[in-house]
C-alpha cells in the first residue's frame, strides 16, 4: 500500500449528502478483484448520460457536462469534498479502489459510514472528518476559487487552505501509523513474518502429517 505522509492536491465538490457505495461505483463493475481499473467507472452513473458496462470504451460515452468530475477546472483532483454519511450502502471494498485509482487520496466530510471508512485506511485513502462550518467555508472557498488546493500533513493532522487557515483534525493512532508506513492487513502481517516462518518450521517437526 502507498503511503500517506503529506498531499497538496486540487479539490473537488461533491454537493451531495448519503452518496452510497452503488453510486460511486455500480454493482455491474464489481466482477474483477484486481484493485485497479475502477477509475473510469467512478460515480459512472452520474458522470456518463448512459448505462455503462464492463468493457465498454468510456472515451466514446456520452458524458453529463453538469457532472464536477467533469468540468476542465476539476481534472487531476486528489481531494474530495462531500458531505454527511458518504459512503454508506453495501460494504464493496471496491468505493475505496475506484477513488483511489481515479486519483483522489484523502476526503473530507462531516462523516462517513463506518465499513467504507474502514475500507479507505486499508487503501491509502485519507478519510478527514471535518465539522459542518469547516465544511460550509471550503465548499464556498472551492466553488468560487478556480484551482483550489489543500495542503494535508498525516503527521501533525492539519489542513492547511490556500489563506494559511490550518485545520486540524482527529485521528486514531493506530490507523495513522498505519497509513504513515504504508501498511495494509497484509503489510501488518507480514512484519511478522519470521516469527511465522518460525513457527511453521516447529509445526512441521511437531506434526510433520499436517504437512505432508
Amino acid at each position: 500500500m502507498q503511503k500517506f505522509t503529506t498531499l497538496t492536491g486540487l479539490v473537488v465538490p461533491l454537493d451531495r449528502a448519503n452518496v452510497d457505495t452503488d453510486a460511486i461505483i455500480p454493482k455491474q463493475f464489481l466482477k474483477s478483484i484486481k484493485r485497479t481499473g475502477f477509475g473510469p467507472n467512478l460515480f459512472d452513473e452520474w458522470r456518463y448520460l448512459d448505462h455503462g458496462e464492463p468493457g465498454m470504451d468510456n472515451s466514446k460515452r456520452p458524458i453529463n457536462p453538469d457532472f464536477v468530475l467533469n468540468q476542465a477546472r476539476y481534472k487531476g483532483a486528489q481531494i474530495l469534498l462531500a458531505r454527511e454519511n458518504f459512503g454508506c450502502g453495501s460494504s464493496r471494498e471496491h468505493a475505496p479502489w475506484a477513488l483511489l485509482d481515479y486519483g483522489i487520496r484523502a476526503m473530507l466530510a462531516p462523516s462517513y459510514a463506518d465499513i467504507f471508512y474502514n475500507n479507505c485506511f486499508k487503501n491509502g485513502i485519507l478519510p478527514i472528518v471535518v465539522d459542518t462550518k469547516t465544511l460550509e467555508q471550503l465548499f464556498r472557498e472551492v466553488q468560487v476559487t478556480p484551482g483550489y488546493p489543500l495542503n494535508i500533513d498525516l503527521a501533525a493532522q492539519t489542513v492547511v487552505t490556500p489563506s494559511g487557515q490550518k485545520i486540524s483534525f482527529e485521528l486514531d493512532a493506530f490507523r495513522k501509523q498505519c497509513l504513515l508506513n504504508g501498511l495494509d492487513d497484509i503489510g501488518l502481517t507480514l512484519q511478522h513474518v519470521e516469527a511465522i516462518r518460525a513457527y511453521e518450521s516447529k509445526r512441521k517437526q511437531e506434526a510433520p502429517w499436517l504437512f505432508s
